[in-house]
């Protein structure tokens, strides 16, 4: 519930003592109960200026209260006015209207009058103000006859209005025949008086239907004057013949159409005065005529224009000022400037004030024996006279009253008796008006009564002001105490505010401040209270409020709002947009917390507010919806100052929907050379709407304009009119003149030529001239048409010419061009390099160094030096092959060169050649040079054949790149024993025209690993191992042999080989469930069986250590735990042996499977080898 503050009483006694209300002896606004006898009391009465429509009937209002109810009578111009005599007047039941019935018969012009009403009881009688009863009038305009006006263009001209005289006074504007506003500027306006004011009048201001028009509003009727004519001349349209028939002053007026300084056409002078009265609104006017037309400014004289309430009308010509007060008052200077001169005219403006109140009397309610005061103030300007009426009666004639004493504008009151009830009226008046109100004073004994409800609830939100009310009465007036609880003391005004109405204000209410509170009404009549229940609620609040939101139009978007409040209380949430109801549009979804708008356009921009109600608090938040899109593109453009190389552009921006235009993009159109193509122009901000461009001759123009803000760019505007500039000679050359020859003897010159919006005119040719650099020939030109190329035929090889391209339309030609530097066509170079020397680095790099050829020999542009080469033969083989010829290229200049990748111990020949733009010159005689031995390759295979118990027997060839003469080969080889590990090394030294090497005194049944490798006296090359495995002794492999042939031995071969397939299986398994097994294991089951030789002592298999790699002088493993085989490793597995093509058993029953040696790597490189399958071996491992 929203409770009004009122003001704090001011007689309130200080400290902390109870918060008893002491009421001063005169009490002001106190409403008397109406079943307590009081005098009468005016409630409503028609203005004082009271203007009638004549075709209504007539109203007078005059309502009143009183008890007992008063009755009513009037008076008319002074006199009592009897209606019951008047059959045409009535007076409203239980009040003092007056109804006069015009309407069946009798005119308004008789009841024409001041008319007084007086409302009367015992206790008093109350009069209205004078109400002057006027009806309304909307009279014709004189007929006149009006003549038509002929003058000069630029002279001044008045057009007079002159309304008739109505009532209310009309309201004036200018119209045409067609009903259609004449348009007004600072130029043409209308002045306060209703004429028509032309500060200078142009040929366009001729028309035959200036008409002025007078709106009476308070009739709805219009009035028309006579239309005028005005026809405005040049004087030089006058013929000889009509300015002899004509005589100046026939003309309106006698001045010329030459500039001229201002001159005032209202107010006339220099000086003026004017009267304003207080309240109203100052007009102050000043129309000047002059050529050009002349701008009005205002100030004024020691002092500074009020800032609010100052505004210019009508061009600024007229000032007004609202609420004018004394202040107001001085003098107000219009300055009238053009660029021939100021004038100046000077207002002194004076202020008057109509009676207007200080303090207005008010009712007075006493006792009996008690003392008041009735107070009357008024100002003015001039000062008001003060007099004071009793019952209607002037105060000087009424009955005399022993209690009242008049003081001037204060009845004083002393002992008052029921007597002295009365009705006092005061009235204020001077020269420009008059106040009359109505005080009574009613004298009444009444015990306290309290007229707020009892037992009423009171809900007010914390953090609040809380008022409770105990409207009373009582003569003597009572006093108040405000208790809470049922017990306790008076509430004190540290904490409380009494008001002089009995309200009891918290003025922050907390949730203590919950309970009952009690009013008590004493005086020495009596004693009464009543009680009021107070609750407490929580505040309702937003706590999420809705936020700014820019949207670009077509998109979506989302207010938030989360509402808080008190549990006992039921909010209503209501979203507006400016204020108002949303629109009805399917677009708009409400739910609990959110307001969603879809397809956002235009129209949905604004403040979108969302308010919480509750029944006693309500909260709202608003955010504004900016609706933003690319801007609407420009119109109405418009070409003006039109010039041979520029023109002015101007338009009108489009909307920027929301987004401020940051620029403004213009693009041409050259419609006779790229019809449809449009170009760039320039760019300008966007804040101008105006551009002078700059034009290129003998171009047909359009323009267009593209407005562009932070959203992005417009559509592109309607193309402007088109405008042709005039041809002119071209203002630039061909760029990218090019003299180069494409024969030995010729020069071709080649240039970009113009395009069409550059030649500047028709008949666009080239004028091509040249001359050679070094002679003195003069230059040789030729015209040429619209081409880009031109051949000059019969020129030396080679030679520098100085070459220009100039343009020319049929206007002239373009300024003189530049001149570049070409040469005529190149030839073939004529000489070799000579001097060809050759140094040999080393066996794969060889430097080259050669004398330059003589410049006049390379007949052309020096590209560089070009080496031929290309090996003849290897120095260690007799055999031809095919020959390869490589070529390096070294630019420009240089005279030496690096030959790299060459082969070692190899016969080379090279020569070379230079090279210019044509293409290459002689050879050079060749040169020959051997590269020096380098260390050999790798032996191009090796491998070990007829093992036997204790011998092997390898076999290779030669390296395939001996890159040299070979001296010997090297073979070291080192045993592996059952773990493994490797044994002692051996090196051994074999000639080097030796292909095969047996090896004797081995241990049986032992793995050997070999490294081979050939040398050169360069050094050692790129070894290639192998591993091979000696044969068990003849008498084992005898047994072996018969053990073969027995059926159990092949009965337990075939057993085991099932096991042996049993376990793949589960091997295979469990690595495809992912199983895991120790490393052992997994190694057993990918074991080659040939490969893992018996141990000595217990004949079990072998077991590889997890030691990656091995060296030959390291003991270390053969291969990785996982039994991958790398480059350099063995191969061996149990899928190469046991499930490959060429895995196969034999007849007795043992595995046949084919062993091939690897590649591996050791300190020394090594390279692939093949060893030779061992099938005792692999009997070996199944036994």
């Amino acid at each position: 519930m929203q409770l009004k503050i009122m003001p704090k009483k001011k007689c309130l006694s200080a400290g902390r003592v109870p918060l008893i209300l002491f009421l001063c002896q005169m009490i002001s606004a106190l409403e008397v109960p109406l079943d307590l006898v009081q005098p009468p009391t005016i409630t409503q009465q028609s203005p004082k200026d009271y203007i009638i429509d004549p075709r209504e009937n007539i109203v007078i209002q005059c309502e009143a209260k009183g008890k007992p109810p008063p009755s009513f009578s009037w008076t008319r111009n002074g006199t009592h006015f009897d209606i019951d005599k008047d059959p045409l007047v009535t007076m409203s039941p239980g009040s003092g209207t007056l109804i006069i019935n015009i309407m069946s018969e009798g005119k308004a012009e008789t009841y024409e009058g001041i008319y007084q009403c007086t409302a009367r009881n015992e206790r008093g009688a109350a009069v209205s103000n004078n109400i002057v009863i006027r009806p309304s009038r909307s009279p014709l305009w004189t007929k006149e006859k009006l003549e038509p006006m002929t003058l000069r263009n630029g002279q001044p001209l008045v057009l007079p209005c002159r309304p008739p005289v109505g009532l209310p006074p009309p309201i004036i504007f200018w119209m045409d025949n067609s009903f259609q506003r004449l348009p007004q500027s600072e130029r043409v306006s209308q002045g306060l008086n209703g004429d028509l004011y032309f500060s200078n009048v142009l040929p366009e201001d001729t028309r035959e239907d200036y008409i002025c028009y007078a709106r009476f509003n308070h009739t709805q009727t219009i009035q028309q004057k006579q239309p005028i004519s005005v026809k405005v001349i040049s004087v030089d349209e006058l013929n000889d013949t009509i300015a002899a028939n004509l005589s100046d002053t026939e003309f309106y007026g006698a001045k010329s159409s030459r500039e001229r300084p201002p001159m005032f056409l209202t107010p006339e002078g220099n000086a003026s005065s004017k009267e304003e009265l207080r309240g109203n609104t100052l007009s102050l006017e000043c129309i000047a005529e002059g050529l050009p037309t002349p701008i009005i400014h205002w100030i004024k004289e020691d002092g500074t224009l009020p800032t609010n309430r100052t505004f210019y009308k009508n061009f600024r010509k007229t000032l007004q000022i609202i609420h004018v007060s004394e202040a107001d008052s001085g003098k107000y200077q219009c300055i009238a400037k053009n660029a021939l001169g100021v004038i100046h005219h000077t207002i002194s403006v004076t202020v008057k004030a109509a009676p207007y109140w200080i303090m207005a009397p008010r009712n007075l309610v006493l006792s009996p024996g008690e003392d008041g005061n009735l107070i009357c103030r008024a100002n003015g300007n001039p000062k008001p006279r003060i007099s004071w009426l009793t019952n209607g009666v002037p105060i000087e004639i009424a009955p005399d009253d022993p209690s009242r004493k008049i003081d001037g504008d204060i009845i004083i009151f002393s002992n008052v008796q029921e007597r002295s009830s009365a009705v006092y009226q005061c009235n204020a008046s001077n020269e420009y008006g008059y106040l009359l109100a109505n005080a009574f004073v009613n004298v009444l004994a009444e015990p306290p009564r309290i007229l707020t409800s009892a037992n009423t609830l009171y809900q007010v939100i914390a953090n609040t002001p809380a008022l409770l009310d105990c409207a009373f009465f009582g003569s003597p007036l009572p006093t108040i105490e405000w208790f809470k609880g049922t017990k306790g003391s008076a509430l004190r005004e540290d904490i409380y505010v009494l008001h002089e109405n009995g309200t009891l204000e918290i003025p922050v209410a907390q949730k203590d401040s919950t309970g009952l509170y009690t009013c008590v009404a004493r005086n020495k009549l009596g004693m009464t209270k009543n009680e009021v229940q107070l609750e407490i609620k929580d505040p309702t609040s937003i706590i999420k409020q809705p936020e700014h939101a820019v949207v670009q139009r077509g998109g979506m978007v989302s207010f938030e709002c989360k509402v808080k409040h008190d549990h006992t209380l039921i909010p209503t949430v209501q979203w507006l947009k400016d204020n108002d109801e949303l629109p009805n549009d399917g677009r708009f979804t409400v739910d609990k917390d959110h307001l969603v708008v879809s397809d956002v356009g235009d129209s949905d921009g604004g403040t979108y507010t969302c308010v919480a109600n509750t029944t006693l608090d309500n909260v709202s938040a608003s955010a504004v919806l900016s609706v933003v899109d690319v801007p609407n593109p420009p119109f109405d453009l418009e070409l003006t100052n039109h010039l041979d190389k520029s023109v002015q552009l101007s338009w009108t921006p489009g909307d920027d929907n929301n987004s401020p235009i940051t620029k403004f993009i213009i693009e041409y159109e050259d419609s006779m050379h790229e019809a449809g193509l449009w170009h760039h122009q320039t760019e300008v901000s966007g804040t101008q709407t105006t551009a002078q461009l700059k034009l290129s001759p003998y171009v047909n123009y359009s323009f267009r304009v593209v407005a562009v803000n932070n959203i992005g760019r417009s559509l592109p505007s309607e193309a402007s009119e088109q405008y042709l500039t005039k041809a002119a000679e071209p203002d630039k050359n061909p760029t990218t003149v090019e003299g180069i020859g494409s024969e030995p003897d010729n020069l071709l010159i080649t240039w970009k030529p113009l395009n069409g919006f550059e030649s500047n005119g028709p008949g666009l040719q080239y004028k091509v001239s040249w001359r050679q650099k070094d002679g003195d020939d003069e230059w040789t030109s030729v015209v040429v048409a619209n081409v880009s190329k031109y051949i000059v035929s019969g020129t030396p090889t080679f030679v520098p010419y100085l070459v220009k391209v100039q343009a020319l339309n049929d206007v002239g030609f373009a300024p003189e061009p530049a001149i570049v530097m070409g040469h005529s066509g190149e030839d073939l170079p004529m000489v070799a390099p000579g001097n060809v020397r050759v140094n040999v680095v080393n066996s794969t790099l060889a430097e080259v160094h050669w004398d330059p050829v003589p410049l006049k020999s390379i007949r052309g542009h020096l590209q560089g030096y070009r080496i031929y080469y290309w090996k003849a033969q290897s120095l260690s083989k007799r055999s031809k092959r095919h020959i390869e010829k490589k070529i390096l290229t070294f630019q420009g200049s240089k005279t030496r060169g690096m030959l790299p990748g060459l082969e070692p111990f190899s016969h080379y020949i090279l020569n070379v050649r230079v090279v210019n733009g044509k293409g290459e010159g002689p050879a050079s005689p060749d040169r020959v040079f051997n590269t020096p031995e380098g260390v050999p390759g790798a032996p191009s295979f090796l491998k070990i054949v007829n093992p036997t118990l204790d011998s092997l027997t390898l076999e290779w060839d030669p390296p395939s790149h001996p890159n040299g003469i070979l001296t010997e080969y090297t073979l070291k080889y080192q045993p592996i024993n059952s773990t493994h590990e490797l044994g002692p090394l051996v090196d051994l030294k074999i000639p080097a025209n030796k292909t095969r090497w047996t090896l004797k005194n081995l241990n049986f049944s032992t793995r050997y690993k070999f490294y081979f490798y050939a040398q050169t006296s360069a050094g050692s090359g790129s070894q290639i191992t192998e591993e091979a495995v000696t044969t068990v002794d003849e008498a084992m492999a005898s047994r072996q042999v018969d053990i073969a042939t027995q059926g159990w031995f092949i009965g337990l071969m075939c057993a085991v080989a099932l096991l042996i397939l049993i376990l793949l299986i589960v091997c295979f398994i469990r690595r495809n469930k992912g199983g895991k097994y120790p490393v052992k294991e997994k190694e057993d089951a990918h074991a080659d069986p040939e490969i893992q030789p018996m141990k000595e002592d217990d004949g079990t298999f072998g077991e590889y250590s997890d030691t990656e790699g091995h060296n030959p002088s390291k003991n270390g493993s053969r291969t990785s735990s996982n039994r991958t085989v790398k480059k350099g490793d063995s191969d061996d597995s149990l899928v190469d042996y046991g499930e490959g093509v060429n895995g196969q058993f034999n007849e007795d029953g043992s595995f046949i499977g084919q062993y091939s040696g690897k590649k591996e790597k050791e300190p020394a490189e090594g390279n692939e080898s093949s060893e030779a399958p061992s099938p005792v071996n692999a009997m070996n491992s199944f036994v």
